[in-house]
C-alpha cells in the first residue's frame, strides 16, 4: 500500500474504483510529467448521492462534502494512469464547477472540500492553484464537478 493510500486510511477514507466515463473520454490521461483528469462527479458506488442546485436543493455544507468525494474520485483516476499515488510530485491545479442557484455565491467555500482533502492527503504536495466556477447545470444534475492536474515523477 502506498503512503498516500495509508494516509487516506488514517483519515477513514478508502480510494474508490475509477468512475466509468459517461461519454467518449478517458477518466484521466498523461501528457509528459502531468496527469489531467476528466471532470469527476461525486459518484459513490455508481450513483450520485444527491442532485440539484447548491443554494436550493443542496446546502453549501452538503456540496462541500460532495467536492471531497469528487477529489477522491479524481485521485482514483490519477492512480489508474500512474499506478502509485506516491508518484504525485504535486497537485498543480484544481478546477471545480458548482451547479448554483441564481443567488448562490459561495462556490469557493464549496470547492474547499476538494482542496482541503488534497492537502490533508498529500500535505504540501496537495497545495494548488484553483478555479471555482458557478454553472447553471452539470451532467446528471450533479451539484459539483472537480477536475485536477497533477505533476508526477518517473516514467
Amino acid at each position: 500500500m502506498s503512503a498516500v493510500e495509508a494516509r487516506l486510511g488514517e483519515l477513514g477514507l478508502t480510494l474508490p474504483d475509477v468512475v466509468p466515463p459517461l461519454a467518449a473520454y478517458q477518466p484521466a490521461v498523461r501528457s509528459g510529467p502531468y496527469v489531467y483528469t476528466a471532470g469527476q462527479l461525486p459518484m459513490v458506488d455508481g450513483k450520485l448521492p444527491v442532485t440539484g442546485k447548491v443554494g436550493a436543493e443542496v446546502t453549501a455544507d452538503e456540496a462541500k462534502q460532495l467536492a471531497r468525494t469528487c477529489a477522491l474520485n479524481a485521485l482514483a483516476a490519477v492512480k489508474s494512469v500512474i499506478g502509485d499515488l506516491d508518484r504525485i510530485a504535486r497537485v498543480v491545479k484544481v478546477v471545480g464547477f458548482v451547479a448554483s442557484a441564481p443567488d448562490f455565491t459561495g462556490q469557493p467555500a464549496v470547492l474547499n472540500g476538494a482542496s482541503e482533502l488534497l492537502a490533508d492527503v498529500l500535505g504540501d504536495k496537495g497545495v494548488h492553484a484553483r478555479s471555482a466556477v458557478g454553472v447553471a447545470v452539470l451532467p446528471l444534475d450533479a451539484p459539483v464537478e472537480v477536475e485536477i492536474q497533477v505533476e508526477v515523477t518517473g516514467a
